[in-house]
């Protein structure tokens, strides 16, 4: 294990997304905005980790005293904060997408196509839907005060609509090519983007389209959500704020000499918008018009989302590099080398951050042990 590189002060925390009523993703909430509402300043040390049996491409989630991640070794695991395994459950195949946590319910998905439904506290199965291809993406929540409803997409091109009680499929809309990410939601719009290169919109009430609006070659990331607008990346190179309630797009950038692919999924920070290519660098835009503020070179392709505080935002890269940057300026406050690709982002609790590598192993990172003075 190479130690980290701790330069001036931070404290980190790890990030709470969402209050506990509500449901838990990788990117937080239903908007999927990779916003925290802890502070991630100081210094941060190595606590735990927690080896699985292979590669970990799935995201971390956190919700209380749980973390949920699946493995490609094809096991969803609960550990405690402490990195204690609390259950662990077998699919029959490789787990690539994140969690849902929705209430006591864990929900999530693998590359045979099914999805599942498992008990937070003892890892029992509630109950399983078989898609007709892989899913890739995680899942996100909606309700309308009466019935909740889980959605997730597969590459079998449909987004299904289930009953999160049951499993029943409630609908389906059909795209024209896989769908990869998780969708965001925002009211009562699922909004999405898919390898056929379009931005959907549909009503979560019928299932019905409202909008398809082409942007890209593909879409492989998650689009972030705000006030009626939705930020991507695609996997031409080009970053892009869409009104998709105007079906109009307000602001793209696009670097003129290069597509290299943009698979992270952006942050909104304040008047920020912030996301990760391959082309190495990490970008800092004004959201309002797609100005850069600033962009630094990572060292390495970013394929794993970002995560922004009031302050600051929390970046990996594919040789195992974890660095907070300053919002502001893209200054570095501190780096730590994990030494194995990280292509999930992390997940957050109020005293560590947990991410999985490529090397299989969970890690989890959190403030030092304070050494008393001996008088």
């Amino acid at each position: 294990m190479k130690k980290g590189l701790l330069i001036l002060l931070l404290y980190v925390v790890c990030f709470q997304f969402a209050s506990a009523a509500d449901g838990i993703t990788s990117r937080g909430g239903q908007q999927l905005t990779g916003v925290t509402t802890v502070t991630i300043p100081l210094k941060v040390a190595l606590k735990w980790t927690f080896k699985t049996g292979m590669e970990i491409k799935s995201s971390p989630v956190l919700k209380g005293n749980n973390i949920v991640i699946g493995s490609t070794d094809e096991f969803v695991y609960c550990l405690d904060l402490n990195g204690k395994l609390r259950w662990k459950y077998k699919t029959d195949n490789s787990i690539e997408a994140s969690a849902l946590i929705l209430g006591n319910t864990v929900y999530i998905g693998n590359l045979s196509g099914n999805f599942y439904a498992l008990h937070l506290s003892s890892g029992k199965l509630l109950w399983k839907l078989s898609a007709d291809s892989q899913i890739m993406g995680g899942a996100n929540w909606w309700t309308d005060g009466k019935k909740t409803c889980i959605l997730v997409g597969s590459y079998d091109y449909y987004l299904r609509c289930i009953d999160a009680a049951t499993g029943k499929v409630l609908w389906k809309y059909e795209a024209s090519n896989y769908l990869n990410a998780t969708v965001a939601i925002e009211k009562n719009r699922a909004v999405f983007g898919g390898c056929d290169g379009f931005l959907h919109v549909v009503d979560i009430t019928t299932g019905k389209r409202v909008a398809s609006i082409e942007v890209a070659t593909y879409v492989a990331g998650s689009v972030a959500l705000e006030n009626g607008r939705a930020y991507l990346g695609d996997y031409d190179g080009k970053v892009t704020c869409m009104d998709f309630i105007r079906k109009s797009v307000i602001w793209s950038f696009k670097n003129a000499d290069k597509e290299i692919p943009i698979i992270a999924s952006p942050s909104i920070g304040g008047n920020r918008l912030m996301i990760g290519g391959r082309d190495r660098f990490f970008y800092c835009f004004d959201k309002t018009n797609g100005k850069i503020l600033w962009k630094k070179n990572t060292g390495n392709p970013v394929d794993a989302s970002s995560v922004a505080d009031s302050r600051n935002v929390l970046v990996s890269n594919m040789r195992g590099d974890m660095m907070l940057l300053n919002q502001t300026n893209g200054s570095v406050v501190w780096t730590y080398e994990l030494g194995s690709p990280i292509i999930g982002s992390p997940g957050v609790s109020a005293n560590c951050i947990v991410v999985g590598a490529q090397d299989g192993t969970i890690y989890c990172l959190g403030i030092p042990f304070s050494k008393k003075i001996k008088k």
